[in-house]
């Protein structure tokens, strides 16, 4: 099976401050790969420097078997990454439709058109707040916005950061539903940073746990979330 994200020996962080060390991680086609760590571990960082946010000091990471280590960012997301951040991943002065319009502004009218109506059936909510102000939704419906917005683009691969954070359960447990239904029903590659570590495992298909910005653990999301000792040192899941 050909891997849609791998990165080598990757060292990278931010200007001098080293957060990454020699992290070797793979995402394979329609699989949910879940990163999981303490606060302060390096998983955040390891999506920002998938996506080309970060300074990479050596190793590389290579996407769909092309080296994109010195990619610029929008060049990733042409050719099918897409990064939500916890926060800023919509713009709340706008409407949902003008989010939507404001993600689209590379495809042409048609295409446009035919996205739309595939996103909208994907995310009923947003015909619903078409015409409203972003800043008036719940943290729920925002991560849906951004989320319809990501989608717009044609992705390959989606990378969420901690998608359920702040959220109440059930809002939550309606959030990772739907990354579920995008990995089932249209075949995405999934990349899920959570805080929230059983709820991840318990819809992951592998699993990396970073402390300190080095792997602990890779495997299958199962195997860690059964895992007698690791589980309770490092993520507080107790059997």
């Amino acid at each position: 099976m050909k891997l849609m994200i791998e990165t080598k020996e990757l060292n990278a962080g931010y200007g001098k401050i080293h957060v990454l060390y020699d992290v070797n991680f793979t995402a394979k086609p329609r699989e949910i790969t879940v990163i999981v760590g303490p606060n302060g571990s390096g998983k955040s960082t390891l999506l920002k420097t998938i996506m080309g946010l970060t300074t990479v000091y050596s190793g590389s990471i290579v996407f769909e078997g092309k080296d994109v280590t010195t990619l610029p960012p929008h060049e990733r997301a042409k050719i099918g990454l897409a990064y939500l951040p916890q926060l800023e991943s919509t713009f709340s002065n706008l409407t949902v439709k003008e989010n939507l319009i404001m993600a689209g502004y590379m495809l042409d009218e048609d295409e446009f058109k035919d996205r739309l109506e595939m996103v909208k059936n994907v995310f009923p909510i947003i015909q619903q707040y078409w015409t409203k102000k972003v800043r008036y939704l719940s943290g729920g419906e925002r991560q849906m916005v951004a989320m319809a917005m990501a989608l717009l683009r044609k992705p390959k691969v989606m990378m969420f950061d901690e998608p359920t954070a702040h959220l109440a359960p059930k809002i939550a447990f309606q959030v990772l539903s739907k990354i579920i239904e995008l990995r089932d029903t249209l075949g995405l590659t999934i990349v899920l940073v959570e805080q929230s570590a059983r709820k991840a495992l318990e819809i992951g298909d592998r699993a990396y746990l970073l402390v300190s910005g080095r792997t602990i653990f890779e495997g299958s999301a199962k195997e860690l979330l059964a895992h007698p000792e690791l589980g309770k040192l490092y993520l507080g899941i107790t059997a």
